[in-house]
């Protein structure tokens, strides 16, 4: 297997007991037991308020990347929402340094884009401003353009700019990446996502963390039950009862 650039993390130290960060399970697991990555692509997943992003943006500010996004070059803030888990994080590296990397954060792509424009560096995103693309489009455009091989990428659910077509397009991308040395750590609610194989998953709950195969994640098991009979599931969340024809 492969050498990771990114082996393992852990707490150095427990934030304050008076700080919101101490009342995280994920940050209790991360304390006790740490979080050690096995594949080239891991996946963080687990409902709203896990912990997922606030993991991810401390991994990728203690890497030096820019709090709202993009690669290490980049140093603006439109607004200083982050958390000050990074300062607690110990982060065990491989023996090889990645030659490029990147931080997507969904929500604050935008403010990249705009920042891109102002630094006058679009040669490296298609010769064009992002703001010129969809959403969608955008994305896939500083996925397939500026995202290279022997790569470290750290992701914050990317598929809220993605159609399915989309997604099918970064997958086959990233692919690409992973092929060519590439390390990816994402947070997602995509169940098209996280079957990517021979990834890790690690479901972020109450109990902490484990890991889980894609068949067994909340995402994977509703989205499936859904589609199996969606009038019917339909019915159940709106609370009526389908007539028989």
């Amino acid at each position: 297997m492969r050498d990771l650039y990114i082996r393992s993390m852990s707490l150095r130290e427990m934030p304050p007991a008076d700080s919101w960060l101490s009342a995280l399970p994920v940050v209790r697991h991360l304390a006790a037991e740490g979080l050690t990555f096995h594949r080239q692509v891991t996946f963080l997943v687990g409902e709203n308020g896990a912990g997922k992003s606030t993991l991810i943006e401390a991994l990728a500010i203690s890497q030096g990347f820019n709090a709202e996004g993009g690669s290490r070059n980049f140093n603006f803030t439109t607004a200083a929402t982050h958390s000050d888990l990074h300062s607690y994080l110990r982060v065990t590296r491989g023996a090889a340094y990645p030659r490029t990397g990147y931080f997507l954060r969904a929500e604050s792509f935008y403010n990249v884009a705009t920042n891109i424009d102002e630094l006058g560096v679009q040669a490296g995103y298609g010769h064009e401003s992002l703001h010129s693309r969809s959403h969608g489009e955008s994305f896939l455009t500083l996925a397939e353009v500026r995202f290279h091989g022997k790569g470290l990428y750290l992701l914050d659910e990317p598929e809220a700019a993605l159609s399915p077509t989309g997604m099918i397009r970064f997958i086959r991308r990233m692919h690409e990446l992973v092929e060519d040395d590439s390390q990816f750590i994402i947070s997602t609610h995509s169940p098209m996502l996280i079957t990517y194989p021979d990834a890790e998953i690690f479901q972020l709950s109450e109990k902490g963390i484990e890991t889980v195969p894609f068949k067994e994640t909340s995402h994977y098991r509703t989205t499936l039950r859904f589609l199996q009979n969606p009038e019917q599931a339909m019915a159940d969340i709106l609370g009526y009862e389908i007539e028989d024809d």
